[in-house]
């Protein structure tokens, strides 16, 4: 395990790389022996610092929830990080250049909660009787942490993505917004594009079968640490894209079909 001393002047590297736009090298090189539970720790302490300088949570995210992302950070568990109020972006938002480092999107479905979520044993039907409505949304990630170690060339690891928030860094919602038993989230689905060209594909179902079902084990992860999904709160289930790069004059566009489309412009 980390010393307090260790996770502090991580979460400060963190900080300090999120506002200079500088990145700071890999958690895994500088703690080889670090775990997911030191990673989350990480987060914690960085989280805190971010509440202490007067930011808001609004929700969570769900990251790692595709087989695919999984079998390429060789790991069979997802990852959560925590929205803040400045992360919200209104459909058709221009985003301005200095904002981000690296940023890329993907595509996922919001759940907006009328109820609290505390685990353990929350299911997949606890979610989608505790959910208001659901609405599609783009997620910006970002990378505070180099994704390849210039002088190794170690790419990131699990703990490198927990500490750095998960790469949360912004979500943007549009579309219709629906109530959970209007529509077969399995069968929700998205055609990504970047200035008009498709770049991604993909359904609800690829996120662990349902999307709901990251939003339980979320809940459930979440009891152990005496924590829970608050009513009112916002939470991504978890991308059914491959990340889309974005990069300076990209608009990015999710349309979800009969639930309408999302969109972002890079300046």
């Amino acid at each position: 395990m980390l010393s307090s001393d260790e996770i502090s002047a991580a979460a400060l590297s963190l900080d300090e790389a999120e506002r200079t736009r500088r990145q700071t090298g890999l958690m895994s090189l500088r703690f080889p022996q670090m775990t997911m539970d030191d990673a989350y720790a990480i987060q914690g302490a960085w989280v805190e610092r971010k509440r202490a300088a007067g930011r808001r949570v609004i929700g969570w995210k769900i990251g790692l929830t595709s087989k695919a992302m999984q079998y390429a950070l060789n790991i069979d568990t997802p990852d959560s990080g925590v929205l803040f109020d400045d992360m919200r972006f209104e459909d058709g938002c221009r985003i301005p250049k200095e904002r981000f480092i690296q940023p890329r999107i993907e595509a996922e479905i919001a759940f907006v909660m009328k109820a609290g979520l505390e685990g353990p044993d929350v299911t997949v039907f606890d979610v989608l009787n505790a959910t208001d409505y659901v609405v599609p949304a783009l997620e910006i990630l970002d990378t505070r942490i180099l994704r390849v170690d210039p002088q190794t060339k170690q790419a990131r690891t699990i703990v490198d993505t927990i500490s750095d928030n998960a790469a949360n860094a912004g979500i943007v919602t549009g579309g219709r917004a629906l109530r959970p038993d209007q529509v077969d989230l399995r069968w929700v689905g998205a055609i990504v594009s970047r200035n008009g060209e498709v770049e991604e594909t993909g359904l609800g179902a690829g996120v662990l079968n349902h999307p709901a079902r990251g939003i339980a084990w979320l809940a459930n992860r979440l009891a152990s640490y005496g924590g829970r999904i608050e009513a009112g709160q916002i939470v991504l289930a978890g991308s059914f894209i491959r990340p889309v790069e974005a990069r300076h004059g990209d608009t990015i566009i999710g349309d979800y079909g009969p639930l309408g489309t999302v969109s972002c412009f890079f300046e």
